[in-house]
């Protein structure tokens, strides 16, 4: 289904992300050595969800199609219950045949420091269930809300529950509120199906760049070295319209796009920062560990950062 006037089309953006892309590994202006590097993780998967603008077929179909378009693999982290019916398992096939890894981001989407030890655990494998027979499934887990534990016990708990099924830490190194904007987004195309989207798509760029900048710095400050970054965006109507507009970003400012098997392959990802409460960003929860930043908020990420800007936007 195509976009209204003043927004974007399924056709528009993924046309214009060929063009702009075409030849994009080799044509950077950087030698690859040098580039930063980012992988596209996306959580959650409500496949049967519609949306202004896209039924969940379609929505489905133009998020795909843009990974597509610059021929690289992300990670989906699923949330089983959304997706544990005929049409969410048909939905999430095309994932799997064109190559993007499956990963575990629980049944229910429970916020695990509120939820009990056995629950929530009961709740891992039962994830695990609806998605392993998916050829790219792999063990990776990565938290609802990217809450880890409100104690000590808590968290360390489950790190060895996940260790002993074979589970490796699903971390995002990039966090973002593109929920937020994806909201915000819903209720103006609710209150008027004709609105124009420019100013949505400018500031979801805004942002993610601003974050992608913010978390750069934080590795480069924490770990002295650029890492293999993992950027964490959702499976919404934000990401249907903007996410070719997203990836010809990081290319057009130097950034390399790779898959997430390679980005997950860098040491940072077996990292286990002592931090309590645990979670965030991965490199969040590193600088807050070391002391040496005093003015890191928390939490790392939410819409109440965002909203000041979106109002003085309009949006």
């Amino acid at each position: 289904m195509d976009a209204p006037s003043g927004g974007f089309s399924r056709r528009t953006c993924i046309g214009m992300l060929m063009s702009a892309l075409a030849g994009c590994r080799s044509s950077a202006a950087l030698p690859p050595a040098s580039q930063p590097e980012i992988a596209i993780t996306i959580d959650d998967f409500d496949l049967n969800a519609s949306t202004p603008l896209f039924d969940p077929d379609a929505r489905n179909t133009q998020i795909l199609d843009a990974l597509r378009a610059m021929r690289v693999q992300a990670a989906a982290f699923v949330c089983g219950r959304r997706v544990d019916n005929p049409d969410g398992r048909r939905r999430l096939a095309p994932w799997s045949d064109a190559g993007h890894i499956l990963a575990n981001h629980t049944y229910s989407h429970w916020h695990y420091p509120d939820t009990g030890f056995d629950k929530f655990s009961a709740d891992v494998l039962r994830g695990e269930a609806v998605i392993a027979s998916y050829a790219t499934f792999r063990k990776w887990f990565r938290f609802p809300y990217l809450k880890e534990g409100a104690t000590a016990e808590q968290r360390d708990r489950m790190r060895a529950f996940l260790k002993a099924n074979g589970y490796r830490m699903g971390y995002v190194t990039v966090d973002a509120s593109d929920w937020a904007i994806d909201a915000r987004l819903r209720k103006r195309l609710a209150e008027d199906p004709h609105a124009a989207l420019d100013g949505y798509r400018a500031f979801y760029l805004e942002h993610l760049w601003d974050r992608t900048q913010f978390y750069d710095r934080l590795a480069r400050e924490v770990l002295q070295r650029p890492v293999k970054h993992t950027l964490l965006i959702h499976h919404n109507l934000a990401a249907a319209l903007f996410l070719p507009d997203l990836l010809q970003m990081y290319v057009q400012r130097g950034w390399r796009i790779i898959d997430a098997e390679t980005a997950f392959q860098d040491p940072l990802f077996a990292a286990e920062p002592d931090i309590l409460p645990a979670g965030e960003s991965v490199l969040w929860a590193m600088a807050k560990q070391s002391g040496r930043f005093a003015d890191l908020r928390y939490p790392a990420e939410d819409e109440v950062y965002e909203r000041r800007r979106m109002d003085e936007l309009k949006l």
